[in-house]
């Protein structure tokens, strides 16, 4: 589908946190004015433009792009989040998902990535999610067993992850697809162990509903995540005796949660309703339901993958001008393709 800069506007201003009413008053516009660049039925001129991406962050060109995406880029997104989040939290950081859509489409149509691996399209329902997963782990030849550093394998395909202060806990992650790559965009205050779910679980959505949905979405992507990160036919024989010490281990081995672990356990037909009553009694009576021991022994994943882009940018020898121009952001507004900053060395 084709956006143009009305949707850019809208999807700017929400990621900003900015009132119709709050950019109008910058732009020195009504806010009449305003909604009808939003809704493309009057088109902002060349000084209008440049306005508008100076309040946004952005540049004039950027604003006039006209984008090409998968799904909306106002709405649309797939989403991990808890069902009492507020409409307000999940739209504005649905808006900085797409925010960081666009730019990654508008900076990978220029500098184009040379990819190792592909995210592959699976129709749910000719293969359930543990199929999809398995054809995706041999697609991307992956060791059997556990996943090391699942973030470097989905950047591999090209999915660019992105780690945000969502200013919310109820948020785990969002993903949708931008031009030819992905985006997955992370709560940077998660655990390592709940990090690694909510990839996996959006990395399923984008296997499985990019072109094809189904009313169980969620539990659908849930299943593929458990299956990507934990093999049935290898973690299988291991699911036994699942005492509080064991399920430690495992998460050790595993890097996800003893809760995944165990739910993995339960949907396998290895532990019974009963059994699983009991764990989450033993879990909420220690405090570990929501803050698990053990995630600081787990190894912390880092995305890589933008920043390098911007490091390869910046050691091309352009300006940070044009690098800027590339990306289609202004300078003082960082972005996920900004190359880390040089250190200086005391001499």
């Amino acid at each position: 589908m084709s956006y143009r800069v009305g949707d850019v506007i809208l999807v700017l201003r929400r990621a900003a946190d900015i009132t119709q009413e709050e950019l109008a008053a910058r732009l020195g516009i009504t806010q009449a004015a305003l909604s009808r660049y939003e809704n493309d039925l009057r088109e902002p001129d060349d000084e209008m433009l440049e306005k508008l991406g100076e309040a946004l962050g952005v540049t004039a060109e950027f604003l006039r792009h006209e984008f090409q995406m998968h799904g909306a880029i106002a709405a649309d997104a797939h989403m991990r989040r808890q069902k009492t989040t507020k409409p307000s939290d999940w739209k504005r950081v649905e808006a900085r998902l797409n925010t960081m859509r666009m730019h990654s489409s508008y900076l990978l149509e220029r500098v184009p990535l040379q990819l190792q691996n592909h995210v592959i399209q699976v129709d749910p329902d000719e293969h359930n999610p543990d199929q999809a997963a398995a054809m995706l782990r041999a697609a991307w030849r992956m060791p059997i067993g556990p996943v090391r550093n699942l973030i470097r394998w989905v950047e591999s395909a090209g999915v660019i992850v992105i780690e945000e202060d969502f200013g919310t806990h109820r948020i785990d992650g969002m993903s949708q697809w931008a031009g030819e790559h992905a985006v997955i965009i992370l709560n940077g205050a998660l655990p390592t162990d709940r990090k690694r779910l909510t990839v996996a679980h959006e990395l399923g959505h984008l296997v499985l509903h990019t072109q094809y949905m189904d009313p169980d979405v969620e539990d659908q992507a849930n299943q593929f995540a458990a299956e990507f990160l934990m093999p049935g036919h290898v973690i299988g024989p291991q699911l036994t005796n699942l005492t509080l010490g064991k399920l430690s281990d495992l998460k050790a081995e595993w890097a996800v949660s003893m809760q995944a672990i165990f739910e993995r356990a339960y949907r396998m037909g290895k532990v019974t309703p009963d059994e699983r009553q009991r764990f989450y009694r033993q879990m909420n009576s220690r405090g570990w339901k929501t803050r698990e021991p053990g995630n600081e022994l787990l190894p912390p994943e880092t995305p890589e993958l933008a920043p390098s882009v911007g490091q390869r940018l910046d050691q091309s020898g352009l300006t940070r001008r044009e690098i800027q121009i590339l990306i289609g952001a202004r300078d003082g507004h960082p972005t996920p393709f900004d190359a880390p900053r040089r250190a200086l060395r005391a001499v």
